[in-house]
């Protein structure tokens, strides 16, 4: 099935074919995936989706992928679990929680793009896959490239947190910790991407790299019963998870997946310490203002966005918001998705459910209408965060009497 035009210029709409370039050469507008879905039309349906394996490639149709799939195979369908307990807290009618915290193989939304991209570089005849990474792409490029037999360089902050340093190191890549900030380290890979024939997932493979993400949003109208919801809630680093919801969310409609018209509004979740997008959307301004990282969610630690002026767009487009969380905040948000879900989700995690919180409590989302929190990474990636929050509540000598002395004090204690 011929599904692809190639690559198509986000701005001047120049049309490129599908190759590893990823900037227009007449406007310098970034270059995104152009499908034909007169043919995709034909052959995508409901029971052609269902019918597929659980995972995101149950959707393969509708992503740049025209071989076979090479790594991730098990990558994606993760659960969509209804969240009673947090709707409670929040005096809610409909709560969801999509929950990438448990998406194989390294516990982040990550894993579906660089499923995609991997997979894709090994279609183009790469042999060695690279990345500039704030953590969880690091993770996953180190993963993936390890199952795809291919060389990774993994390019980081030298300040990134030790669990998420551990968790790329275990696939044995070549990590280059560079001093300074992400954008710095981003800067950087854009040279070297120039310079040596790598296939940089988030440099000149981004167009493909970004369309895994639209699996994230194809699981949540499927396993909503192929209907959208009112709100989606997004945590946003560089703004393209929430761009390519939005196209999803398009895409779907297009090919008349789902029903009714589609009322879903779009609404971005920063860190105060880094959040430029969400700055945009309260000045209502199409101009983005770079600042320098200071929030202890590093994964969302962009202070120049590549996709910020998009991510803007498609919450201005949807009738969506968006709000920051403090530091006090996103520590809050995790500890209160954890006690009312169960659900152990990371800094990022903490950002989106404390803007939730902040967009309900300000009457910018409905208590009526059905809301989607995007949790897109496992906590046990950040617990450094929470070290100075937790602690055991009670230490005992091993004896039942010293037991029976402490558990009758907790009792007067909350008496």
């Amino acid at each position: 099935m011929e599904k692809l035009n190639g690559l198509r210029c986000r701005e001047c709409g120049r049309r490129y074919p599908a190759t590893p370039v990823h900037v227009c050469e007449f406007c310098f507008g970034p270059l995104e995936v152009d499908y034909r879905y007169d043919v995709l039309k034909r052959v995508v349906t409901r029971e052609s989706i269902k019918a597929g394996p659980p995972s995101m490639w149950r959707y393969k149709d509708l992503l740049p992928i025209e071989g076979d799939v090479a790594v991730g195979h098990h990558v994606g369908f993760t659960p969509l679990i209804r969240a009673h307990n947090l709707a409670d807290e929040f005096g809610c009618h409909e709560i969801w929680i999509k929950n990438d915290s448990v998406c194989h193989p390294s516990w982040s939304f990550k894993d579906r793009v660089v499923a995609v991209a991997v997979t894709k570089a090994k279609e183009f005849g790469f042999d060695t896959v690279a990345c500039a990474s704030t953590g969880n792409l690091a993770n996953s490029v180190a993963a993936h490239a390890a199952e795809g037999r291919l060389r990774s360089y993994i390019f980081i902050p030298a300040d990134l947190e030790q669990g998420k340093v551990l968790a790329t190191l275990v696939y044995n890549p070549t990590l280059v910790a560079v001093h300074g900030t992400y954008d710095v380290v981003n800067r950087l890979c854009s040279e070297i991407a120039d310079k040596y024939r790598w296939a940089f997932v988030n440099v000149n493979f981004r167009p493909y790299y970004s369309e895994g993400s639209k699996s994230y949003c194809f699981e949540i109208f499927e396993q909503l019963g192929w209907r959208t919801p009112g709100h989606i809630i997004v945590p946003s680093d560089c703004g393209s998870l929430i761009t390519k919801i939005w196209k999803a969310i398009k895409e779907f409609k297009q090919l008349g997946l789902i029903d009714g018209p589609v009322t879903t509004k779009m609404h971005a979740a920063q860190a105060l310490g880094c959040g430029p997008i969400v700055t945009m959307i309260k000045n209502d301004t199409d101009v983005l203002v770079p600042v320098r990282p200071n929030t202890i969610a590093k994964s969302l630690a962009i202070g120049n966005p590549a996709d910020g002026y998009y991510a803007y767009r498609t919450t201005k487009e949807s009738g969506g918001f968006g709000e920051h969380a403090t530091d006090e905040e996103i520590i809050e948000g995790m500890l209160l998705l954890a006690r009312t879900e169960g659900i152990f989700t990371e800094t990022a995690g903490g950002v989106t459910v404390a803007a939730a919180k902040k967009l309900i409590e300000s009457g910018v989302i409905p208590r009526d209408e059905s809301i989607v929190i995007c949790i897109t990474g496992n906590g046990l990636k950040t617990p450094d965060a929470l070290y100075d929050r937790l602690e055991a509540h009670v230490k005992i000598k091993p004896s039942l009497s010293a037991f029976d002395k402490a558990l009758a004090d907790l009792k007067a204690q909350t008496a």
